[in-house]
């Protein structure tokens, strides 16, 4: 193990290019052994391509890497992972039809001797102890498909542990976990901290990466903007960095806020253990924030009232008409429109095309007399959405949608709606996973909407979020509406402890 005050690894000058266009410029970090080494900047910046670098996916065209003070260069992934290198994806390499224990050895299972049989007390002994390390409670002979998302993520962790990694990347990681499953992963990488391993540590959360993290380093445009230790950037500093510019302007200027007539409202709305006795309106050009922890109902509240799951008892009123028993289809003619906190699974086809997707939520309007869907109505309509929403590509009509980055996407995924012109955005998470850049275009996306005269429910987990954009801010806490803030600058503090449940104000009307 290298001493606490060398680099474990070194990356130095290191640059590539595409098709004769350089991604990145001369790109030197440094991570010590347990340390962590927060990388962060916008989609494009250079971070994916430095990762695959790193992963022996690609070879550089100049610059040296130094791994435990030797010379590395892995020609293949196979290489970076007998050299200690492991990867801890977004999207989890695992078998769900395999139990844990087969995971974790898939393609390294012991042998009894040197008979072609499986050593499975061999495996299962390791199993159990690898799952001690990282505190995961579940049997060896669990299947995959069983768990949980951290409880997968952590089965990952193990495999990483199981073969002796001695440099770990987290890609991402928190982006499917629940809260406390997040607190559950900071744990765990303090505890390979304390091992000696070094961490890498990309996230878009840039919260979460100065909790983990001993010192960031930002890359913009595939160039290095900066590397300080955490204590000496401030949350600010970071963003200026990875967009060039002021946080000032991230959340831009809207040319008229709410107060219109009230357009949509939600009476007395109730569900045993998920909603009691909510009520609020919102008002034409008008952005009402939702605020509130982990299991506070949010979600399941913008699902309700879209017709995705049912209530008890409440009444739903938009435009002055109430929505009796809603489903999508009643909740879309109404002049509704929901984006899914989960784009990839239910708010976007992957496979399918970006003009595909355009005109999921209005076929009727691209079909002719028969019913037949005209190829060039298609293709017109998505170019004009996609003119409209500043997309990174015009190949509309051969684009899968999952070859765009999570901003794009999810541009893709309001201008499906936007057809529609709906009365009310329900927007729950929509800037989950997005770079800061792609952040700013959605807000703008946000307020091109309420100046049309849409008006806009957004639930946001960023709090920072919510006072940026939002005319008022609604607190929810256990299914419960306990707070109402409707002057700006808002008390970010009062907000939060209303969410949290302490000291329940009183409920908006």
């Amino acid at each position: 193990m290298t001493g606490a005050s060398t680099p474990f690894l070194r990356v130095e000058g290191v640059r590539k290019s595409f098709f004769g266009v350089t991604v990145l410029h001369d790109v030197s970090f440094a991570v010590e052994a347990g340390k962590a080494l927060g990388l962060v900047g916008e989609n494009g910046s250079g971070k994916s391509t430095s990762m695959n670098i790193l992963g022996g996916v690609i070879q550089p065209e100049a610059g040296s890497m130094f791994l435990g003070g030797e010379a590395y260069a892995p020609a293949d992934p196979k290489q970076a992972a007998a050299a200690g290198v492991a990867f801890i994806h977004q999207e989890l390499n695992l078998f769900h039809n395999l139990t844990v224990e087969e995971n974790l050895f898939v393609d390294a299972f012991p042998r009894r001797g040197v008979l072609p049989l499986i050593d499975r007390r061999a495996i299962r002994a390791s199993t159990e102890e690898v799952l001690a390390e990282v505190d995961l409670q579940v049997k060896p002979s669990t299947l995959v498909a069983k768990l949980s998302q951290g409880e997968r993520q952590l089965v990952e962790i193990a495999k990483a542990v199981s073969r002796n990694a001695r440099l770990i990347i987290f890609d991402e990681p928190t982006t499917s976990l629940t809260r406390p499953e997040v607190e559950r992963l900071f744990a765990i990488i303090e505890r390979l901290k304390q091992r000696g391993i070094a961490i890498i540590y990309i996230s878009h959360a840039l919260e979460d990466v100065i909790s983990v993290c001993e010192t960031i380093t930002v890359l913009r445009d595939g160039h290095l903007a900066g590397t300080a230790p955490k204590d000496d950037l401030t949350l600010q500093q970071i963003i200026a960095m990875m967009v060039g510019r002021s946080i000032d302007t991230i959340y831009p200027q809207r040319l008229r806020s709410g107060g219109g007539d009230r357009i949509f409202s939600v009476s007395g709305l109730s569900q045993p253990g998920v909603a009691e006795n909510v009520s609020f309106d919102i008002r034409q050009g008008e952005i009402v924030g939702l605020s509130g922890l982990m299991g506070s109902g949010r979600s399941e509240l913008a699902r309700m009232i879209f017709g995705l799951d049912p209530f008890r008892r409440g009444v739903i009123t938009i435009n002055g008409k109430p929505l009796n028993d809603p489903t999508p289809r009643s909740a879309m003619d109404a002049g509704i429109a929901f984006l899914t906190e989960d784009r990839r699974g239910e708010g976007l086809l992957m496979d399918f095309t970006v003009s595909e997707n355009t005109v999921l939520a209005s076929l009727r309007s691209v079909a002719g007399a028969l019913g037949i869907l005209d190829k060039r109505a298609i293709s017109r309509v998505s170019l004009d959405m996609a003119s409209a929403m500043r997309l990174s590509t015009d190949r509309v009509d051969d684009t899968q949608v999952k070859h765009l980055s999570g901003g794009n996407q999810q541009k893709v995924v309001i201008g499906k709606w936007l057809r529609r012109q709906p009365v009310l955005f329900i927007l729950d998470e929509p800037t989950r996973g997005i770079d800061v850049g792609a952040k700013q275009e959605v807000y703008r996306i946000i307020n091109g909407l309420v100046e049309r005269g849409s008006a806009v429910l957004l639930i946001s987990s960023e709090i920072e979020e919510l006072m940026g954009l939002s005319d008022r801010i609604l607190a929810l806490s256990r299914g419960e509406m306990v707070g109402s803030f409707d002057s700006k600058p808002f008390d970010r503090e009062a907000i939060m402890a209303a969410a949290a449940g302490v000291g329940k104000l009183e409920a908006a009307e």
